[in-house]
């Protein structure tokens, strides 16, 4: 995948009157990382639909794949905004390796740090602050956004647990260590019988299936995970049994906020190439970003741009206070991932032809963008949020 000669100028809004220093820093460290270690790879992994180890090691090296987790147990001791700070600079070059990081941090580590007893945290949250990607297991055929009908049975065999079932659309899947498996205890308690379960890839009776082939963010892997007799130690029940309706829910509503962040990440960085590619082109004697109707185009982008990242910030500030942020976390995802399919898409039209081809990253861009308005929760169950949240009670 070819890119334009001129490195792409960032867009307006300044970040320092948003960051302190220590976020700035962090900001820069990651972004310089994209720049020059994960970008020289994109095409070559999407082609191959498979993140280079090498990166995944470096991710680790860097501390991105723990940020929350306190330095205690190995981690950054960063915070929830740190984390989508990262995801969002990742995103800006490559979305595929920005999920990797938004699932460890605001889904997997966040349900440890949250959940976990003391036990559990010294034996997981060091791996996977060290060497263990993570995944998060809610999803089956029959419940996507109708995230609690599962059909994934854990039996109770005195010594330990059963877990017989499928799960599918499994980010992560391909490298993780550990998998958090959501699976009912009780099917007639309907979600007051979902319990969380802390899976190891070794444990037997336990598989990693099909890998998906996708549209977009095809170097992140998506794969069907099998449960046939996979035997889980008593001891690996995360938070209490029949309360794993909580630990989705909570993560759910943290994650949206890292998948803003990532939706935010890649409207920047196909904007900005495709400013720097106007810059370049030239028409009819001059550069076609001269014209007035295509500054207008740019300028439309740029406004959604920023009000999409503002509202990210937002809601990961309100989660950091320790303040509701459902209905903005909400708000987030839906527009900031409407901004994404937006934005790369008039991008491609910026490209003209070449947009329509792989020699540039206007189509991946575009091909990655719709993916948000899809997982973590669909548009349509973002707007059944917000409109339960401003109506209230009836």
């Amino acid at each position: 995948m070819s890119h334009p000669a001129a490195e792409p100028d960032i867009i307006p809004g300044s970040p320092l009157t948003v960051f302190t220093e220590e976020e700035e820093l962090f900001r820069q460290t990651v972004a310089s990382f994209a720049n020059e270690q994960v970008r020289p790879l994109v095409a070559e992994m999407d082609r191959d639909q498979k993140i280079n180890p090498g990166i995944i090691k470096q991710c680790f090296e860097m501390g991105l794949m723990g940020i929350e987790i306190p330095e205690a147990y190995g981690g950054s001791g960063g915070s929830f905004f740190m984390a989508c700070l990262a995801v969002e600079e990742l995103s800006r070059v490559d979305p595929s390796v920005g999920v990797i990081v938004d699932v460890q941090n605001t889904l997997v580590a966040n349900a440890f740090l949250n959940f976990a007893s003391e036990e559990q945290k010294k034996t997981y949250l060091p791996r996977l602050a060290s060497e263990w990607v993570g995944a998060y297991a809610l999803s089956e055929a029959s419940s996507g956004s109708d995230a609690f009908a599962l059909t994934t049975k854990a039996e109770d065999k005195g010594d330990h647990w059963l877990l017989n079932g499928r799960k599918l659309w499994i980010t992560n899947a391909l490298e993780a260590g550990v998998f958090i498996v959501f699976a009912t205890v009780d099917p007639s308690a309907g979600y007051k019988g979902i319990t969380a379960f802390i899976v190891e890839r070794g444990f037997p009776g336990f598989s990693v299936g099909k890998k998906e082939h996708k549209l977009g963010i095809r170097a992140s892997s998506t794969c069907e995970l099998l449960f046939d007799n996979c035997e889980v130690p008593k001891a690996n029940v995360l938070g209490d049994i029949g309360k794993g309706y909580k630990i989705a829910i909570m993560t759910l509503n943290e994650g949206r906020i890292g998948i803003g962040a990532q939706m935010v990440g890649l409207s920047r960085g196909s904007l900005e190439c495709g400013i720097a590619y106007a810059k370049e082109r030239v028409q009819f004697g001059k550069p076609i970003a001269s014209f007035q109707g295509l500054q207008f185009q740019i300028a439309r982008c740029a406004a959604d741009v920023e009000s999409a990242r503002l509202l990210v910030y937002n809601a990961a500030r309100l989660r950091d206070a320790g303040k509701p942020f459902l209905t903005e976390a909400a708000i987030a995802k839906l527009l900031s991932s409407e901004v994404a399919e937006r934005v790369s898409s008039q991008v491609v039209e910026f490209y003209g032809g070449y947009g329509y081809t792989s020699d540039y990253p206007a189509e991946k861009y575009f091909r990655d963008s719709k993916i948000g308005k899809i997982y973590e929760g669909t548009s349509n169950m973002q707007l059944g949020t917000i409109a339960k949240q401003v109506i209230g009670d009836l």
